[in-house]
This record gives structure tokens, sequence and C-alpha cells, in this order.
């Protein structure tokens, strides 16, 4: 289950909290229920957020030795800090986030998509194959991120891999000629956050300002760079292909019966592109009547509590709206809930409402394919083609 869990969200014989061995011999408390899950992420002083960025194979000494060799270091700082300092630097990077400031976006960023999405719409009726993920969905949320957080003037493609080497290196079971090479990609971008870090303006400038140190910049960035714009980009490509096997749903949004909104929010709760969450305890406790012993390693199931039936009327089906719908965790909770919901949000819903007619009289050459990884499901590509006598 620890590397594959969105492939067995279904399955029925999950208990509550269920111990689990890993592919390094470790072993962690899985929580599958909602509510247990939620309980968790609530209390951060008796489950500390301190391992969310542990690598989940652990590094041998030639991956170590060169990541030292870029001077790598992150500190905890967003995710992962159960320290003092988490409240003010998550306001700094709220403020950078703010609701409002997304907002302004939506206008720029509807015309982006709007005319990617004539471009595909021709490329389909000229019955040309198109891939929605690299076409489409890949860089759109690094753009709007751009557009909102100062960041390092790096072309868009290095950051991408950066971000996904980076998501692969501490999240995914690998050998350890793959970690010496993702250790490699992601100790040469962190040397560019180091630089920017000490020069850069907008939110590095605003944490400098605080009092904050360089590695705490660099710690803010990196976070940002991987989990303010790479899950997004997985969820819009996820939620696509989930929209293409949901024809009614797609006449819904035609014609206004099936708001835009709630599509993303049923998204959001059957197909979220973070599936799994870390955290450790603290002290001994007791949890769904299973004892945590101090230090035990919990896995919160993020992507089966969404499918939780005490909380969602149909768990299985993808009905916008429905009871439940907008309870799910894919944003986390509590203290250290995701600070780019809105952000996410946003995007999502100008993709559906500019991009789903895209789906109609289409079929799947190419569905999402996604690597064993503990927690992300980094979809690869998604590629439609017109099908054979369908309305152009």
């Amino acid at each position: 289950m620890l590397f594959r869990s969105w492939a067995q969200v279904t399955d029925p014989a999950w208990p509550d909290v269920a111990r689990v061995p890993d592919h390094v011999g470790g072993t962690h408390l899985v929580v599958t229920r909602h509510a247990l899950v939620r309980q968790v992420l609530a209390d951060p002083v008796t489950y500390r957020p301190d391992n969310a960025l542990d690598a989940v194979t652990p590094m041998p000494v030639t991956a170590l030795r060169v990541l030292a060799g870029h001077r790598f270091r992150l500190p905890p700082t967003l995710a992962n800090n159960s320290g003092a300092s988490h409240p003010q630097i998550r306001a700094i990077v709220a403020d950078a986030l703010h609701p409002a400031r997304v907002a302004a976006q939506r206008p720029w960023l509807t015309a982006l998509v709007r005319d990617r999405v004539a471009r595909l719409g021709a490329a389909l009726d000229a019955g040309e194959p198109v891939d929605l993920y690299a076409d489409l969905a890949a860089d759109l949320p690094l753009l709007v991120l751009a557009r909102l957080v100062e960041l390092p003037d790096a072309p868009v493609g290095a950051v991408k891999e950066f971000a996904r080497a980076a998501l692969e290196l501490f999240w995914a079971p690998l050998d350890v000629d793959r970690q010496v090479t993702l250790a490699a990609e992601v100790g040469r971008f962190h040397r560019v956050l180091r630089d920017f870090a000490t020069t850069g303006g907008g939110l590095a400038a605003e944490l400098r300002a605080a009092g904050h140190p360089p590695d705490v910049v660099v710690g803010a960035l990196f976070f940002l760079l991987v989990a303010g714009q790479e899950t997004t980009s997985q969820f819009l490509t996820l939620l696509l292909h989930r929209l293409a096997g949901e024809p009614a749903v797609r006449a819904g949004l035609r014609t206004g019966e099936v708001a835009v909104a709630d599509v993303v929010e049923e998204g959001l709760r059957l197909e979220p592109p973070i599936v799994t969450w870390r955290r450790v305890a603290a002290t001994d406790s007791t949890l769904g009547g299973t004892a945590v012993p101090a230090g035990s390693s919990l896995v919160l199931w993020l992507g089966r509590a969404g499918r939780d039936p005490a909380v969602v009327q149909s768990p299985d089906e993808f009905r916008p709206g429905q009871r439940g719908s907008r309870r799910h965790l894919a944003f986390g909770a509590g203290a250290h809930r995701c600070v780019g919901d809105v952000l996410a949000r946003m995007e999502a819903a100008v993709v559906v409402a500019e991009a789903a007619p895209l789906l109609d009289g289409v079929r799947v050459v190419r569905p999402p394919w996604c690597p064993d990884n503990l927690t992300f499901r980094m979809p690869d590509a998604f590629v439609v083609r017109r099908s054979s006598g369908a309305p152009a």
C-alpha cells in the first residue's frame, strides 16, 4: 500500500489504523478514517510534523555527499516546522498568497487558458492527439505563482524538473544510483535558491526583513516551488482525466446545472494529488483504540479519508455537490493546513470552466501514469484524440 495508495482507496479490508511495513524494514501506522486523520492533523502537540519531509528511502552516504557538495540544507520552515517560528513564516507566505491577490490573477489566467484551449481544440479538430498535461496543465500553476511571488530567474522547464526530482528524492522508493542522480539535480537548483534568498525581492525580502536567516528563506521557496505549483499541475491533470469519464457531469457544466466549484471540490475529494501525509507521535497515545507509542511514524491516508462513508453520501461516485463532498482533507487541516488552498481552487476552477468542453467527443489515448510514491501522484501525461465520427 505504501507506494501506490491511490490504487487501494476502495479496498474495504483496511481497519481504522493499520500497522504496515515499508520497503526498508520500517513500520508505520496507517490511519484511514476521516475523523482519525483529522484528529491527528488538529493535534500538533501529540502528533508532530517533524518527519513530513524526511526521505522515505534513507539517503546513502554517496547521495548525502552530493547534497553536501551543494551545501544543501532544509531546516524546519513550513510543513515540517513544529517550532515557534512557524506561525510567523506561515503568515508571511499566506500574505503573499492572499485571496484578494489570487482573485486579481483570475482574468489573466482565464485569458491564457482560453487561448491554449482554442489551440488544443484546433489540433483535435485536425485529427491530432494532444497532451493535456504537457500542453495545458504542467506549467500553469508555476506561471501564476511567479506573478504572486518573486521567484529566481530560471527557465520554467528547469523549475519543473527540480520540483519533480525533489518529490521523487524525498518520497519515492529508490535505488542508490537513482538517489545520487536526483541528489545532484536537487542540489544544483538549491544553489539557485540559496543565491536568490540573499538578494531576491518579494517574499524572500519579507522573510529576511522579519529576521529569518537565508536557510529559512530557501526552505520556504523550496516548499513553495514543490507544493505550491507542482501538486496543482498534478491535480489539474488528474481532474481532467476524471472528467473525461464523466459525461453527465460535463453535460451539467454545459447547462449550468452543475457548478464549477462543486466539480473542483469533488475532484479534490476523489483525485487528490497528495494521497498521504506524515506525522510522528511525540508521546504515547491511543488512536481509534490502537496504542500509538511515542516515536511512531503515522501515515495519514488523505485519499481514503475523502471516501469515508461516515462523511460522504456516495463515497466512490463523482457527484458534485453531494453531502460531504467539501469535507475532504486534500489540503490537510489544523495549523499546517495548505496555505495555497485558495490559489489551487482558483486555478482548478478556471481550467474546469474553460477546458472541460475539450473532453467532449474525445477518446483517451494515453491515461496518466503515476510512479511509486508515498505521497504524490505525479502523473506524467494525459493524451486524448478526437473520436472517429465525433462532432468537432
